[in-house]
């Protein structure tokens, strides 16, 4: 059974790694690359902190702590654990395989890239799902930064899909922790509050 699940896996990278152009070749490099994102990262954190003081703070370390976990599970963890080789150092598939801009470390499994894009997605998306109802968007920003991983050659369908999970996973525990700590100590704040101006 496992071998019949890496045989399709490495069938389906073959597949969409094949399909490639000299334009996307540019596009995927700059999607793929972390740096390109800190712009947006820095933006959405002095927002959160202009706009809710205090508690955008908390949100902030929330959106890092889940991140964080992620990142540490897929690369300190699971790569060194499963040993799967990325598909650009496979024997097996030289000299078949697109690959943009070298190959980054020997193992693969799981995408750490793919388990922190939707590690910030869940955990943005779950902390202002109610205020912003677009941020469901994020998500597709995720899937797309994950697919540039197999476009660079770099990863395989189930290193994304598995890292995709993970971040997904933790992006929860990681808001039910902030409800259990942050957001519960907020809204008894706001209960109070409320309290004080029905009294006075």
């Amino acid at each position: 059974m496992q071998e019949k699940i890496e045989e399709l896996d490495q069938q389906v990278f073959l597949f969409l790694n094949g399909l490639h152009n000299e334009f996307f070749d540019v596009v995927m490099y700059w999607i793929t690359l972390k740096y390109t994102w800190f712009p947006f990262y820095g933006f959405l954190v002095i927002f959160l902190i202009w706009k809710y003081r205090l508690q955008g703070f908390y949100m902030v370390l929330a959106i890092g702590l889940a991140v964080s976990f992620s990142d540490q599970f897929t690369s300190a963890f699971m790569k060194p654990y499963f040993v799967r080789l990325r598909p650009c150092y496979e024997p097996d598939l030289e000299g078949t395989i697109h690959v943009v801009a070298g190959c980054g470390g020997k193992y693969g499994f799981a995408s750490s890239h793919a388990a922190n894009a939707f590690g910030f997605a869940t955990i943005v998306w779950l902390l202002l799902r109610n205020t912003y109802r677009y941020l469901g968007w994020l998500f597709v920003w995720a899937a797309v930064v994950s697919y540039s991983r197999i476009y660079m050659g770099v990863h395989y369908p189930v290193d994304i899909i598995i890292g995709g999970l993970c971040g997904f996973l933790f992006g929860w525990v990681v808001f039910w922790l902030y409800q259990l700590t942050v957001g519960k100590a907020w809204k008894e704040k706001e209960y109070d509050a409320g309290n004080d101006m029905v009294e006075t």
